[in-house]
């Protein structure tokens, strides 16, 4: 695996529960949350075939599950993520992470030449809560390769996802933090995503709509793992984590089955873009 040094390489993630607002939201991530998004990681590695001619940096990598699957193929692979809790959970899954793309890691790579650019870069989780999508997608251009692809994710249409009736607890707490809407769905209305590549120079190359059922083994679990998304972080703060915790469940009621589970259907977009300057 090689390690990450990306001059100007930075994952944002601002205000997110792995900071500390939830007692836990960086291991509830690794532990209930993360195995959601598998379904998207496998659709895109698929499509992109990707394996061991493949150098991919994840940046805003969380816990390095997307990383792991893209091992297992046989993929060279790093990531970037700026919250510490997350970042020690992915090196402790073996996987080369850093703060900001210019750590160093000596001896630790053991896997030949640090690189500068990849073959392919993933942005699977950072943009439905980042403040500046712009200089997210910014970044991820600079780290790619010429010749090489970005792949961007973002939430489906809002109206085949039962999770937006959960999600508008963050918008309607958050905003009185952030001063700006908490939208997880304004990069979901047609032509968003392609805005962003144009403004970045980048073409686009396909991409498809996977469905990522949100399931939990009960109520609990599900107001734990939707926390760990850190799109509550400024309702947390704004009303306080227990005043959340109680409206997430009353949301979730209606998609709690006979036998206490929780299930919600959605889907999630990625766009496939390529880099060809």
């Amino acid at each position: 695996m090689a390690s990450v040094q990306v001059p100007g390489t930075t994952a944002e993630r601002p205000r997110t529960l792995g900071g500390g607002a939830a007692p836990g939201g960086a291991r509830d991530w690794a532990e209930i949350q993360e195995r959601m998004l598998v379904p998207l990681y496998q659709a895109v590695y698929e499509r992109l075939e990707v394996g061991p001619a493949t150098s991919l940096l994840g940046l805003g990598c969380r816990s390095g599950l997307a990383l792991l699957l893209a091992a297992e193929r046989g993929a060279q692979v790093s990531g970037v993520e700026p919250e510490t809790e997350l970042r020690e959970l992915a090196r402790a899954r073996g996987l080369l992470v850093s703060a900001d793309g210019q750590e160093a890691y000596g001896e630790r790579t053991g896997a030949g030449l640090p690189r500068s650019a990849h073959s392919l870069v993933t942005v699977f989780d950072q943009l439905p809560g980042a403040e500046s999508p712009t200089r997210v997608v910014a970044a991820a251009t600079g780290a790619t390769l010429r010749g090489g692809q970005v792949v961007l994710a973002v939430w489906g249409p809002p109206e085949r996802c039962e999770s937006a009736a959960v999600l508008d607890v963050a918008r309607r707490r958050g905003q009185r933090v952030t001063g700006r809407p908490v939208a997880p769905f304004a990069l979901s209305r047609p032509g968003a995503v392609e805005a962003l590549l144009a403004g970045a120079g980048l073409r686009p190359a396909g991409g498809g709509l996977v469905s990522c059922p949100f399931a939990y083994a009960d109520l609990e679990s599900a107001v734990r793992g939707m926390l760990s998304t850190g799109l509550y972080q400024a309702a947390v703060e704004d009303s306080g984590l227990v005043l959340v915790a109680k409206e997430l469940e009353e949301a979730l009621h209606p998609y709690v089955r006979s036998d206490g589970s929780v299930r919600m259907s959605n889907v999630f977009r990625y766009v496939v873009a390529e880099r060809s300057w």
